[in-house]
């Protein structure tokens, strides 16, 4: 998975960039942008939608992610109660859950489509992330999901780091910096897919 970032796109288009990304064998984009406007985020997301040939989904916003035709969206802790929305949501609406923490994995509704776990190793992409996990943490993480739930690693997942995260269990990654913050994101996105087969 993809996570868009205004600052690492520079300036560039971003479907361009995330073409390049899926091309390079990126399997989902998630449209993160804290401070765009409701505006901006529903006009990216449904370009995205109608741009790509892999799934969607919006951060934090369900409503966006609706209104745009996306997959899914993808909660945090201080978003509406995922088993508060779930049952408002069209069939195959998806909704991943991040979990960083024993607390979180024990609050977590079964109802989540995925766990997104992290940070896995140290990230600047978000300040307040927490302590990295390392592979093990994530391993011990990955342990309490429920069974069946696919678990994601996210934070600081580069080529070369990428494997372990797959060995302590996760299905896939999430990244940032290691596509939109090259300078070629196929060439970038090919070389996380190959770290993971």
């Amino acid at each position: 998975m993809v996570i868009t970032d205004p600052v690492l796109l520079k300036g560039r288009d971003a479907v361009a960039v995330l073409r390049q990304a899926v091309a390079g064998g990126a399997t989902m984009v998630q449209v993160r942008w804290k401070d765009g406007t409701p505006a901006e985020i529903l006009e990216l997301t449904g370009t995205l939608v109608a741009a790509l040939p892999v799934p969607v989904l919006v951060n934090d916003r369900v409503d966006i992610a609706l209104a745009a035709g996306a997959a899914g969206a993808h909660l945090g802790w201080d978003d509406p109660p995922l088993e508060v929305l779930r049952p408002n949501l069209p069939a195959g609406f998806l909704l991943g859950l991040s979990v960083g923490s024993p607390d979180e994995a024990a609050r977590a509704p079964a109802t989540a489509d995925y766990w997104s776990i992290g940070p896995c190793f140290a990230t600047p992409m978000k300040a307040d992330a927490g302590a990295p996990l390392g592979a093990e943490g994530f391993a011990a993480l990955a342990r309490l999901a429920p069974e069946g739930t696919p678990v994601i690693g996210i934070g600081g997942i580069t080529a070369t780091n990428a494997r372990s995260v797959i060995d302590a269990g996760a299905t896939g990654v999430a990244v940032i910096g290691a596509v939109l913050g090259a300078s070629n994101p196929e060439i970038a996105a090919r070389g996380l897919r190959a770290a993971l087969k």
